[in-house]
């Protein structure tokens, strides 16, 4: 590990993006600070480079995407009915079951060495649990954790309607992340039928929208998610908005 640690994170907004190319994206950003993690590893304290880190926020078209832990037979849909509904499915390498992406959901990709900040991934799930609830909580909704279970819920105490509004999932590799959370902003629920999302079937799945009854401005949720995710890593953030995702680092 380099002995000064960047805190520095470029924070990319990608707009609506294919989920296959945003992958791509993502293991190309993950692979090089991996890559840099380990020349660094062969020179001089002094001739160390800093690991950079990113913050990248986004939309995807329809699509399902299974974890490596997770099974098959919680897409209920076949070739035709994914066709039917301009869906895409990829099985994919992070952590758990599966969930969907789509338009008015929005999605965050931390791909940070954590070497930079802490090595505990449980703190790192929590703290981007920590800042979707307090995001929800400048909307007035209150959501909160339920034992085992990642993510953000609705009505997560008296459990007696509980709808998961916030999906995680991430991989991680000598404390590189990538992958991260889905918050269901103004989502079109009606994807999630086609599912058991998370591999959990006792358990709904809500949306901003849905519970305060209106559309939100997506940016503006964002920006909340951003700045709490910021303080809570004290991160010191720089923001780029035009990106070329066919580019080998992601340049403008």
């Amino acid at each position: 590990m380099n002995e000064k640690p960047n805190k520095r994170v470029e924070v990319q907004h990608l707009g609506l993006v294919d989920y296959r190319q945003a992958w791509d994206y993502q293991e190309r950003l993950f692979k090089g600070i991996i890559d840099r993690k380990l020349a660094n590893r062969h020179l001089p304290a002094a001739e160390q480079q800093p690991t950079p880190n990113y913050l990248l926020f986004c939309q995807h078209p329809h699509v399902y995407t299974l974890g490596k832990s997770g099974s098959e037979h919680n897409l209920l849909l076949d070739e035709h009915g994914l066709q039917a509904r301009q869906a895409a499915y990829y099985k994919i390498n992070r952590g758990g079951d599966i969930t969907y992406h789509g338009p008015g959901q929005l999605v965050v990709y931390p791909i940070l060495d954590l070497d930079n900040f802490f090595t505990d991934i449980h703190k790192y799930l929590r703290l981007l649990e920590e800042a979707v609830i307090l995001t929800l909580a400048h909307y007035g909704l209150d959501g909160g954790r339920i034992e085992r279970l990642t993510g953000v819920w609705i009505d997560y105490e008296q459990q007696q309607n509980p709808r998961k509004i916030c999906a995680m999932g991430v991989r991680s590799s000598r404390w590189v992340t990538m992958h991260g959370l889905a918050l269901n902003v103004n989502t079109n629920l009606d994807y999630f039928n086609n599912i058991i999302p998370c591999g959990i079937d006792d358990k709904a799945v809500t949306s901003m929208q849905k519970e305060l009854g209106r559309e939100l401005d997506l940016d503006e949720v964002a920006a909340h998610l951003q700045q709490h995710i910021g303080r809570l890593f004290d991160m010191t953030l720089t923001e780029t908005r035009e990106i070329s995702l066919d580019a080998p680092d992601g340049q403008v």
